[in-house]
């Protein structure tokens, strides 16, 4: 994974209905970003094409549609995730820690800017 700022999709897996999408800042095994409901600090380490690491995933904005209702129900998230990366691009699958819930999750992600 180069330096860099990405745009990220994420779409949770094993029937669970949820997604997102932000941005991330990574910076020499330091990533930070966040979209309009939440924000994610972590580290990842990188080697032959893989990289891996953990994140921890707050709310700062409540949802504006009642109807809505978060996966993590306002709680500090962690996830652990690994996946493969080239060419400006990377997918990593993951796992978040929610309580005593664990999600499964896809994220797609696409360089920007250095």
């Amino acid at each position: 994974m180069q330096n860099g700022l990405y745009s990220i999709h994420i779409h949770m897996l094993d029937g669970v209905k949820g997604r997102d999408s932000g941005v991330l800042i990574l910076r020499d095994g330091v990533l930070f970003g966040g979209g309009p409901y939440f924000w994610s600090v972590g580290t990842y380490t990188v080697g032959g094409g893989t990289w891996k690491g953990q994140l921890s995933t707050n709310q700062h904005t409540p949802f504006s549609d009642p109807f809505i209702r978060p996966l993590f129900g306002g709680q500090e998230v962690t996830s652990g995730f690994s996946g493969t990366f080239a060419a400006g691009r990377a997918e990593v699958f993951g796992t978040t820690l929610a309580g005593n819930r664990s999600l499964s999750f896809r994220a797609t992600l696409k360089k920007l800017a250095d």
